[in-house]
């Protein structure tokens, strides 16, 4: 850009921040019980109202639970939220998660998600980097007609499996595609 302006600064400074900052993240100014206690519920609801998630539950080496994201865009955009790694129930570490997008988009909406990790390889490899993203490597599992996740043997077999749920505002959909997760300390 002409004014020596990164595109990351403008979306991160100038765009979402405000916008994100509009819908009043509760989770910005969190400690580690007060996040530990949202993903709690947020499992809870997870295994409750999504059918299939307690397979992945049962199954995963670990899962990252993000209870709560806000996403806002007004033209640009972004999203953040913080939440927990859990390893065998317990929290071993908390994470950020920071995205922007940039095109046509108005509306703000927040949902909570949960990265699986189906492997010790697919774990060991999001703990030891300096900052995660989610690309073509993550399988999304997704609702079917039938009201249970669509996976089956061959999903489970995927290093990484997403889960979106709970989502409430007024942006269609929600996909996890370049965020960026980032160990914090509460």
């Amino acid at each position: 850009m002409a004014d020596g302006l990164s595109r990351r600064s403008l979306l991160l400074g100038a765009g979402s921040v405000p916008l994100l900052a509009a819908c009043g993240n509760p989770l910005g100014n969190s400690n580690g019980p007060r996040i530990d206690a949202r993903v709690d519920e947020a499992i809870n609801y997870m295994v409750t109202e999504v059918p299939g998630t307690q397979d992945l539950v049962n199954n995963a080496s670990g899962m990252l639970v993000m209870p709560l994201v806000t996403e806002a865009g007004f033209g640009f955009g972004g999203a953040y939220g913080r939440g927990a790694l859990r390893v065998g129930g317990a929290t071993v570490d908390y994470y950020s998660a920071v995205s922007g997008s940039f095109g046509l988009q108005i509306g703000a909406q927040q949902y909570a998600h949960t990265l699986f990790f189906m492997n010790p390889d697919a774990l060991a490899e999001f703990r030891n980097s300096v900052g995660w993203s989610v690309g073509a490597d993550v399988r999304y599992a997704v609702n079917t007609n039938a009201g249970t996740l669509g996976f089956d043997t061959a999903t489970l077999a995927e290093p990484v499996i997403a889960v979106i749920y709970g989502q409430a505002g007024l942006i269609i959909g929600a996909t996890l595609d370049g965020t960026r997760y980032t160990r914090i300390i509460p």
